[in-house]
């Protein structure tokens, strides 16, 4: 599959797709993307089906071009009374660091894709150009139901299984996300083995062996790493941790200053935030989650109900070391530029590098 087949299916110019990082991207950050030729972004995984159609409606005031709309494909919560209310006992300390009672009891935060018939009927109704899934897939019957209402699907995976998965399912592309990549892991078992195998291996791995166009994703941060995924054979390159400084971004400015840190150069993969892996700059969170076992965490949402809640109070007493701050280990190179002036300079580096 080559690179003009996805970005025609696609409806874009550029193969260059802005990841849906929750807490950077935004419908404005979506917009300018989708404007300046590359494929903007919004995750709908932490909001309901009316905030998730308020945010598809924001960024359709900005733009006529397609966008797509995330979401999360998770197992449902199982709650352990035990194990969080010892994970609250574990982090009540920190709490009283910033003067503040830790909850009394955490909740699931997050409804899955795979439980909600409401977030389904308004995809359906409302019709974005492209929907991508992340942590696992939604039903059969939920994929043919957005596939018959005209919408492409992506979806992600971290090894040949998963992306296996994920075409027999019927996805129209396969989102390749290497060990490097920033934000939430994408493996639909967070308990299994993981092999973290990096984005130049997978990718090469799932072009070889995936009859679908395949997107790299992972440590990608200027236009001559998008050439090599393209050399490599992929037909386009999604990037997230490269928009964390543009204008767009949701990024609050503690997270802003910890990016421009040497934190950036010590990205860690930690589940303590949230309750499954993702990658983050060296905080407080991160060491946190050294000093813990996967057992001792609460299930994804869940631990992220505590994790909120510490960030919160930590922030308001000017701590921004307990913040979600997702990043990959190309953090280093981000760069602070309207996100329409930064697809300008991965459209140029990236001409360059393969004209080279």
């Amino acid at each position: 599959m080559n690179t003009r087949h996805l970005t025609s299916l696609l409806g874009i110019e550029l193969p260059i797709i802005q990841a849906p990082m929750a807490g950077v991207s935004s419908p404005a950050m979506a917009a300018a993307v989708s404007n300046a030729g590359a494929l903007g972004s919004i995750g709908v995984g932490a909001t309901d089906a009316e905030g998730a159609r308020a945010m598809i409606a924001a960024v359709r005031e900005r733009t006529a071009r397609p966008f797509n709309v995330n979401l999360f494909c998770h197992a449902p919560a199982a709650a352990d009374a035990a194990i969080e209310a010892a994970w609250i006992d574990r982090l009540a300390p920190l709490f009283a660091e910033f003067g503040v009672d830790a909850p009394d009891v955490l909740s699931e935060i997050y409804r899955s894709f795979v439980a909600d018939e409401a977030m389904l009927q308004m995809l359906l109704g409302e019709r974005p150009a492209i929907v991508s899934f992340h942590f696992g897939l939604p039903s059969g019957p939920a994929i043919r139901a957005l596939r018959d209402a005209g919408i492409l699907l992506l979806a992600s995976a971290t090894n040949l299984a998963e992306a296996r998965i994920a075409a027999d399912a019927g996805v129209d592309a396969v989102v390749a996300q290497g060990w490097e990549a920033g934000g939430h892991r994408g493996v639909f078992d967070p308990d299994a083995p993981d092999d973290r195998l990096g984005t130049m291996a997978l990718t090469r791995l799932l072009v070889d062996a995936i009859d679908l166009p395949i997107i790299a994703a992972g440590g990608i941060m200027d236009g001559a790493g998008i050439a090599a995924a393209l050399n490599l054979g992929a037909s386009a390159a999604q990037l997230g941790t490269a928009f964390i400084a543009c204008d767009e971004s949701l990024a609050d400015a503690g997270y802003r200053a910890a990016l421009a840190s040497d934190a950036a150069l010590h990205t860690q993969m930690v589940r303590a935030v949230s309750g499954r892996p993702a990658r983050i700059l060296a905080n407080r969170f991160a060491a946190l989650d050294g000093e813990v076992s996967a057992g001792e965490i609460p299930a994804y949402p869940i631990a992220y109900d505590l994790g909120k809640a510490l960030h919160a109070a930590a922030k308001s007493r000017g701590e921004y070391g307990f913040g979600a701050q997702w990043a990959g280990q190309g953090a280093p190179m981000a760069r602070a530029l309207p996100a329409g002036d930064l697809i300008a300079a991965l459209a140029a580096e990236m001409a360059a590098a393969r004209n080279s």
